[in-house]
C-alpha cells in the first residue's frame, strides 16, 4: 500500500508542470499582462487545491485500509483464541482414558448412618473409583453432619452427668466401618491415579519416541521405502492412548509439523503424497461442513461437546492437505468453530442473566422450608405427611433451574441448613418411635401366636368372632422396625386365611344343605297362605312349626317377613280387639327375632317402642298444657271435648306401647 501511495504522488508530481507550461504569447498590452498574470496565479492556486485534495484522499485511504486491516487483525485474534479455548477443553478431554458414568445422586441428607454406610460400601464395590467422587463427597458431608450432631448429643448427655469434657470419649462401630470404608476408596484412588499419571507419561514418551522417529525418516530415509514406513509411525501414533493435558497440543503440533515436512519433501509426482493430500483435503471439507451444521443445533452444550470431537478428529485422524490448501482450510475450520465458541458464549451470557432470577426462587423454597412448623407431629401419619411437603418443596427448589458453581454454592448451603432443622426434628421422632415400634412387634407377636392357637378350630361362632377381633386389633397396633414386617405379616397372613379358608369351605358345604331347607320354608309358606281362617291355637301351632324348621339364613330373611305377613292377615281374621291383634303382630315380630338370635334386631326394636312412647307422652303433654288455655270455657265446649278426646286416645296408644315395651324387655338376649 505505501509503494502504491508513493507511486501515485510522483505521477501527479510530474502532471503539474504540464498545467505551468504555456505556449509563448505575444507581448501584450498593458491591461492584457494584468489579465494573464491574474490567469496564471489562479492557475497555481487550482494546482495547490487539486494537491492537497490528493494528499487528504490519500491518507483517507491509507486510514481505511489500516482500519481494514486492524479489524482483521482483531477477528484473526479472537478466531486464534476461540480456537485456542476449543482445543485446551479437547485436550482435557483427551487426558481422560475412561467414560465417566452417570451414577444417580441419592437423597444421602435423609439418611440414617447406618444407611450411609451401607450406601458407601455399594458405591465402593459396584463402580469404577474415578466415576464415584461427587457421591462419596455428598454422602461424606451427609455422615460427618449427622454424625456431628450424635456427637454433640453423646457429649451433652455425658457432661448432664457430671463428666469432664477432658474425659469425653464416644466410639461407634458406624463410625469404624465408615472409617475403614473411605480409606479403602482413598488407596483405591490413590492407586488409579498414580496408574493414570504413569500411563499419560509413558503414553506421552512413546509420542515422543513416534516424533523422533518421524525426524530422522525424514532425514535418512529411503525413497523406495519411506512412505511405507510413515503409514506404520502413523498406524502407531494413533494407537497411543492419552497424554497429560498440558503437553497434548504442543505434542501434537510438533508431531503435525515434521509430518507436513514429510509431505513436502516428497518428490512431487508423488502418487501416494497427492492421493493422501486428496483424501485429506476432501475429509477436512466434510468436517467443515459438520461444524457449520453444528451451528444450528439448539442444545449449544451438545453443539460444543461434538465440536470438541471434530478437533480431535481434525488432530488424530486426518493427515495434512497440500501447502496451497492448508492456511485456507484452516481458517474455514476455525472460522466454523468459532460460530459454535460463539454461540456458546452467548448463551452463558444469557444464562448469566437468569441466574438472579433463580437464586430469588430458591431463596423463596428455602424460606418457607425454614418457617415449615414440625411441632404438631405426634405420629407416624403427621411426619409423612410432612415429608411428603417437604419433599415437594425439595422438587421446587430444584425445578427452579440450575446454577454455576460459584453461584449455587451459597445457596446450596442455605438450602441444606433448612432441611437440616426438618430432618433433626424427623430424626428425633423416629428415634423415639423405635422403641414404640418394639413394643408394637411384641404385640403383633401375641396377636399371631393367638391367630395361629386358633387356625384350627371347630368351634367355629367363637373362633370366627375372635379371628375378626384379632384382626381389627392388628390394624390398631402401629408400625413395627421395618426389618421384621415383612416376617411377621406373612406369619399372620397365613394363620388368617388358613382358618378363613377352612370356615368358607364348611359355608359352602352348609349352603348346599341350606338351599333344601330354603325350598322347604318357601313350601311352608305356600301351604300356610291357603288358610283362610285359624284359632289363636291354630295360628301358634303354625309359628311353632315355621320355627321348628330351623333359623332362616340371614341371605333370604325376606322370608321371615313374608311369613308373618301371612300370620298377621290370618290374626286380623280372629274375634280380637284392634290393640290385641297389634300386640299378638309385635310379638310375633320380636320371637322371631329372638328365635334367630338377632340381638341387634331386638335392640333396634326396643329403640323404636322407646322412641314412639316418648313421642306420645310429649304429645299427651302438650294437649293437656292446650286445655289448661281452655280453663274458663265450658265442659260441653266442642274444641275442649275434642282436646279430651285426643288425650284418651294418645293414652290408650301408650298402654299398648308401654305392653311393647315389657314385652321386649323380658326377653333374656
Amino acid at each position: 500500500m505505501l509503494d502504491t501511495n508513493q507511486e501515485n504522488t510522483e505521477d501527479q508530481a510530474n502532471e503539474t508542470p504540464e498545467v505551468n507550461e504555456v505556449a509563448p504569447v505575444e507581448t501584450p498590452k498593458a491591461e492584457n499582462v494584468e489579465v494573464v498574470n491574474t490567469k496564471k496565479e489562479t492557475t497555481e492556486e487550482v494546482v495547490e487545491e487539486v494537491k492537497v485534495e490528493k494528499n487528504e484522499t490519500e491518507k483517507a485511504v491509507d486510514e481505511v485500509e489500516e482500519t481494514v486491516v486492524e479489524e482483521e487483525e482483531v477477528k484473526k485474534n479472537e478466531t486464534d483464541k476461540a480456537v485456542e479455548e476449543i482445543e485446551e477443553k479437547v485436550a482435557e478431554e483427551a487426558e481422560k482414558d475412561v467414560d465417566k458414568n452417570t451414577i444417580s445422586m441419592l437423597d444421602y441428607e435423609s439418611m440414617e448412618l447406618e444407611v450411609l454406610v451401607e450406601e458407601l460400601e455399594k458405591l465402593i464395590k459396584e463402580n469404577p473409583v474415578q466415576n464415584i467422587k461427587v457421591n462419596t463427597d455428598a454422602i461424606k458431608n451427609a455422615f460427618n453432619t449427622k454424625f456431628g450432631t450424635l456427637l454433640a448429643e453423646k457429649k451433652a448427655t455425658f457432661l448432664a452427668d457430671g463428666g469432664d469434657s477432658i474425659d469425653f470419649q464416644y466410639s461407634s462401630p458406624v463410625k469404624t466401618n465408615y472409617n475403614t470404608l473411605l480409606s479403602d476408596y482413598k488407596k483405591k484412588r490413590d492407586v488409579y491415579y498414580s496408574d493414570l499419571d504413569a500411563r499419560l507419561k509413558g503414553n506421552l514418551e512413546t509420542r515422543h519416541t513416534v516424533i523422533k522417529e518421524l525426524k530422522e525418516l525424514i532425514a535418512d530415509a529411503d525413497t523406495k521405502t519411506m512412505y511405507k514406513s510413515f503409514k506404520a509411525l502413523q498406524t502407531r501414533w494413533r494407537a497411543i492412548g492419552p497424554v497429560p493435558r498440558n503437553k497434548y497440543n504442543d505434542t501434537w503440533r510438533n508431531y503435525h509439523h515434521h509430518v507436513e515436512r514429510f509431505y513436502d519433501l516428497l518428490h512431487l509426482s508423488n502418487d501416494f503424497r497427492d492421493l493422501d493430500f486428496k483424501h485429506n483435503l476432501e475429509e477436512k471439507l466434510r468436517l467443515i461442513e459438520r461444524v457449520n451444521a453444528l451451528a444450528e443445533l439448539e442444545n449449544v452444550n451438545d453443539a460444543f461437546k461434538e465440536l470438541q470431537q471434530y478437533h480431535k478428529a481434525w488432530k488424530e485422524d486426518i493427515g495434512p492437505v497440500s501447502k496451497e490448501h492448508r492456511e485456507e482450510v484452516w481458517q474455514k475450520f476455525s472460522a466454523a468453530s468459532k460460530r459454535i465458541h460463539d454461540k456458546r458464549h452467548d448463551y452463558f451470557r444469557s444464562m448469566k442473566s437468569q441466574f438472579q432470577d433463580i437464586i430469588e426462587k430458591k431463596i423463596v423454597v428455602i424460606a418457607k422450608i425454614e418457617a415449615y412448623d414440625t411441632s404438631k407431629n405426634k405420629k407416624h401419619s403427621d411426619w409423612q405427611k410432612s415429608i411428603n411437603e417437604i419433599e415437594v418443596l425439595r422438587k421446587e427448589y430444584f425445578n427452579a433451574g440450575k446454577l454455576p458453581y460459584n453461584k449455587s454454592e451459597e445457596v446450596w448451603q442455605k438450602f441444606k441448613n433448612a432441611t437440616k432443622k426438618f430432618n433433626h426434628a424427623k430424626n428425633l421422632f423416629y428415634k423415639n418411635e423405635k422403641s414404640v415400634q418394639q413394643t408394637n412387634l411384641d404385640e403383633k407377636n401375641a396377636l399371631i401366636a393367638q391367630a395361629e392357637s386358633l387356625q384350627d378350630s371347630e368351634d367355629w361362632e367363637v373362633a370366627t368372632n375372635t379371628m375378626k377381633k384379632i384382626q381389627a386389633d392388628w390394624k390398631k397396633v402401629g408400625h413395627v422396625p421395618r426389618k421384621f414386617s415383612d416376617d411377621i405379616w406373612k406369619r399372620f397372613k397365613a394363620a388368617c386365611n388358613h382358618y378363613f379358608d377352612r370356615f368358607h369351605n364348611r359355608q359352602d358345604n352348609l349352603n348346599k344343605e341350606q338351599q333344601a331347607f330354603i325350598e322347604d320354608k318357601k313350601a311352608y309358606i305356600e301351604e300356610v297362605k291357603k288358610l283362610e281362617k285359624a284359632t289363636l291355637e291354630e295360628i301358634y301351632e303354625v309359628i311353632q312349626k315355621w320355627r321348628d324348621l330351623g333359623d332362616t339364613p340371614r341371605s333370604v330373611r325376606h322370608l321371615e317377613s313374608k311369613f308373618y305377613k301371612v300370620i298377621d292377615k290370618l290374626l286380623e281374621g280372629l274375634s280380637l280387639s284392634k290393640e290385641d291383634i297389634e300386640l299378638l303382630k309385635f310379638k310375633n315380630l320380636v320371637d322371631g327375632y329372638f328365635a334367630q338370635n338377632d340381638g341387634h334386631k331386638l335392640n333396634s326394636e326396643q329403640l323404636f317402642v322407646r322412641k314412639k312412647l316418648d313421642e306420645i307422652n310429649k304429645e299427651v303433654q302438650q294437649l293437656e298444657n292446650n286445655l289448661s288455655f281452655f280453663s274458663n270455657a265450658k265442659d260441653d265446649n266442642p274444641l275442649v271435648l275434642n282436646v279430651k278426646k285426643s288425650i284418651d286416645k294418645h293414652k290408650e296408644a301408650a298402654e299398648i306401647w308401654k305392653q311393647k315395651l315389657s314385652y321386649v324387655r323380658s326377653l333374656d338376649y
